[in-house]
């Protein structure tokens, strides 16, 4: 990153809160410590009762944010709450470099395609995915991982409800409940919305599941389990958060495996890969029985995860990739 990077301005719009966005708040900071001047325009907050009574949208919202400004690039985090009809709308008269970076695996690739011919750079979690877009649109994509934040997804000393054995954290979805009921006897916990709906409710310890809670749950496991959304198909091959964040924390981590994963962590040292509910079986009974290894796994992994998966290494990396596109300062 050069120095035109240093103070740019950046509008930076995202849904902020501190469960399923939480990761908003921590790539706002990444981008203030790269000395960027980041004015956040949060899509969840309501604004003033005056302006409800107004019914703004999201597109005039957005349009006051700029002309408040005046930004240089504006980033925007997923594609879910300003279409791509908006973004070409709004784009023209900014003067900005228009940026997304849609960093989970659900996105449907249509919706992936009409951003990326609405931005002046996408960056998605897959590298599959990156590729097939640069060929179909042609436009300026390009492959960006999810992260971690190593103050916030770090080892903590386990108490009360948040120590287990097994620990599952996240939303309730058929694929997950069939593979997840294979560990019950394992001693397994649950977190996350609307898994008291279905046949494992009993082992769910929590519903409305925040950061906080999210990082003691599982800096409290013997074994943290990542499975996919099932939104997300193998074929996607891009890694969530979660794969990141287990790592940061210190857990050792058993994940179902994608084409990407190899791109960042070694399975079998750093973390364990299935294929199979068996496999998953397997991997966790060694790990509960294998203290030392289990230990080691998640040493290694945070080891990795601060050395190369950190936001600050996600949004150095975008900031670079976009230098190039950002209007000469003179």
């Amino acid at each position: 990153m050069g120095a035109s990077t240093t103070g740019l301005r950046v509008l930076f719009i995202s849904p902020f809160d501190q469960a399923r966005h939480s990761h908003a708040a921590l790539m706002q900071r990444a981008l203030e410590r790269l000395g960027c001047q980041v004015s956040p325009l949060d899509l969840l907050a309501t604004g003033p009762w005056w302006r409800r009574l107004r019914r703004q949208s999201v597109e005039d919202r957005v349009q006051r944010s700029v002309a408040a400004v005046a930004p240089e690039v504006v980033l925007v985090i997923g594609a879910d709450h300003l279409s791509a009809l908006a973004v070409h709308a709004l784009r023209p008269a900014t003067g900005a470099l228009w940026v997304n970076w849609i960093p989970d695996t659900q996105t449907p690739v249509e919706t992936c395609e009409h951003a990326a011919s609405a931005y002046d750079h996408l960056f998605v979690s897959a590298s599959a995915l990156a590729a097939q877009l640069v060929e179909s649109t042609g436009s300026g994509v390009s492959f960006l991982a999810p992260a971690c934040d190593p103050s916030v997804h770090r080892p903590l000393r386990a108490r009360d409800q948040f120590r287990a054995n097994v620990v599952f954290a996240g939303t309730a979805t058929p694929k997950r409940e069939e593979l997840l009921t294979e560990l019950v006897e394992f001693g397994l916990a649950l977190w996350g919305p609307g898994w008291r709906k279905t046949s494992l409710r009993a082992y769910c310890r929590g519903e409305l599941v925040d950061v906080q809670d999210y990082v003691r749950a599982y800096a409290g496991a013997s074994v943290g389990v990542n499975i996919h959304h099932d939104a997300a198909p193998a074929a996607g091959g891009g890694c969530n958060a979660r794969v990141f964040e287990l790592a940061a924390i210190g857990a050792a981590q058993v994940v179902d495996d994608r084409a990407d994963l190899s791109l960042h962590f070694t399975a079998g040292r750093d973390l364990v890969a299935f294929h199979t509910a068996e496999e998953m079986r397997g991997a966790v009974r060694e790990l509960l029985h294998e203290h030392r290894l289990a230990g080691e796994m998640g040493h290694e992994a945070r080891r990795k995860a601060l050395a190369s998966h950190t936001y600050m290494h996600r949004m150095l990396a975008l900031l670079s990739a976009i230098e190039h596109q950002l209007p000469s300062k003179g």
